[in-house]
């Protein structure tokens, strides 16, 4: 991290690489569309790289670039429709041992029926579910990244979850 602080073109690309998926999932939470969150995350990366002097150690540096981030996707004010892709965006564990047949289905299904609750959801609840859930991201990482105080994400987070059950389908939970 030291190098990337200091400039090193190298190690940017090693920090490019590290928070991508996480950096589009929020980018589309917020704009519904791919393209745009992608165009985001891009000129996220120059002003990070342009700003990596005003970084400062109180938070993690994942929570400083998120901020960032997030900021750019509201600042893109997305209007559009969310668009349903196949592609959740959210990264999987590389190391687990492959499951079985009936297993990956499973978890596909599970996944899918996740990934479309999510989109009937408001944009900063489903962004704020994936934060806490997907990406273990903590409520003060959360606040940092969204700007809101710590009661404000922590009673977000409790509606969201309520309305998140209430969207699932019948018999599920």
């Amino acid at each position: 991290m030291l190098q990337v602080l200091s400039g090193n073109t190298s190690a940017f690309a090693y920090f490019v690489e590290t928070y991508q998926d996480m950096a589009v999932t929020i980018a589309f939470r917020i704009c519904g569309n791919r393209q745009d969150a992608e165009d985001v995350v891009q000129e996220s990366y120059l002003k990070a790289f342009r700003n990596l002097h005003s970084f400062r150690s109180e938070s993690k540096f994942s929570t400083w670039f998120y901020r960032i981030v997030y900021n750019a996707a509201v600042t893109h004010s997305c209007s559009k429709m969310w668009l349903r892709e196949g592609q959740t965006g959210l990264s999987a564990a590389a190391d687990t041992p492959l499951p079985s047949p009936d297993a990956e289905l499973e978890r596909r299904e599970q996944a899918q029926m996740v990934e479309r609750t999510l989109q009937e959801l408001p944009k900063g609840d489903a962004l704020l579910l994936t934060l806490y859930y997907m990406e273990d991201h903590s409520v003060k990482e959360i606040a940092q990244i969204t700007g809101l105080n710590l009661s404000n994400v922590k009673v977000r987070l409790f509606r969201a979850r309520k309305l998140f059950k209430e969207h699932l389908p019948a018999g599920v939970y």
